[in-house]
């Protein structure tokens, strides 16, 4: 019998690339993490992760079993809640899928005033990639996501909720940084760069599309990193990068945030759920998310009509 304990382990190890690291972070000895994960292996009869000196690396069958053990853990994990929150007397729990920064914006206003109006719902929120949530969702381990654009979902309803412009992020020392908003014409012969994991792949992708509209091939560097660490890169020079509206709430040192100019560039952000989703909780969140979606006016883009 396969232990969660073991699976668990095994992910954090994935995780770190390290079982020192995973270890430290479990506050146990790395030899019983490694006992652990080689019994595992030996239990499944394949090798999880390939190991040397420099550390490991999941091998094929490693990324597809703990991919789906992560997925398989996040619903236990949820059952886990549901059943504590019945037993104390609480009203339900929901899960959302998001993209976009919770500095500011209509993510932020809605989970605001839902957690206001509904207190005694439990609220798990999980950051991801759109094509993750979008796959989250189909598999019932997500009530509603967000994501941008408008996306054609089979077997999903879908909702454009609000609008968002697209800031440029610059160098507080660039020339382009006294301008009061940027086209795409002006960056095509800069450096970009984004990160590895979301929002970063729909970012690079952005950037080609506009870039190939004006015949040019960009230069896109990616890295692994967050936000945050993004934002101190582009303030050292590594390149300029871009982020939605919410994200420009906060503020990083030596960065300064410039909005694009075309009407392309005020984009859709869209909910999205399975419309046989009977969740109570959801249902009322998704209420909630309309009626305030209602009464937010469209957006234009900087030097359009006002």
């Amino acid at each position: 019998m396969v232990k969660l304990v073991s699976i668990s382990q095994a992910l954090l190890v994935a995780e770190h690339l390290s079982f020192s690291r995973a270890a430290q972070v479990l506050g146990i000895h790395q030899s019983a993490v490694s006992r652990r994960v080689r019994a595992l292996e030996d239990k499944l009869g394949v090798s999880l992760f390939e190991r040397d000196v420099s550390g490991v690396r999941l091998t094929e069958a490693g990324r597809r079993f703990l991919d789906r053990s992560r997925s398989a853990l996040a619903e236990v994990d949820h059952a886990v809640k549901a059943a504590a929150n019945a037993g104390c007397g609480a009203e339900g729990a929901i899960r959302i899928g998001i993209l976009s920064s919770l500095s500011g914006g209509f993510v932020r206003e809605l989970l605001r005033t839902y957690r206001q109006t509904h207190p005694a719902i439990a609220i798990d929120i999980v950051d991801g990639s759109a094509s993750e949530h979008l796959a989250r969702i189909s598999e019932h381990l997500l009530d509603i996501a967000f994501v941008p654009g408008t996306p054609s979902v089979s077997h999903c309803d879908t909702a454009v909720l609000w609008e968002a412009r697209v800031f440029a992020v610059l160098p507080e020392r660039h020339p382009l940084a006294d301008e009061d908003n940027i086209g795409w014409e002006a960056l095509k012969n800069e450096h970009f760069i984004v990160s590895r994991d979301a929002p970063g792949p729909e970012i690079h992708n952005n950037i080609v599309r506009r870039l190939a509209d004006l015949g040019h091939n960009p230069s896109v560097e990616r890295y692994g990193v967050g936000r945050e660490t993004l934002m101190h890169l582009v303030a050292l020079g590594f390149g300029i990068s871009f982020i939605s509206e919410a994200g420009t709430v906060t503020c990083y040192p030596e960065v300064v945030f410039r909005p694009l100019t075309t009407a392309e560039d005020v984009l859709p952000y869209s909910a999205v759920w399975l419309p046989g989703n009977d969740n109570p909780a959801f249902r009322r969140f998704l209420s909630l998310a309309r009626s305030l979606s209602s009464g937010r006016p469209a957006l234009q883009a900087p030097g359009m009509a006002s």
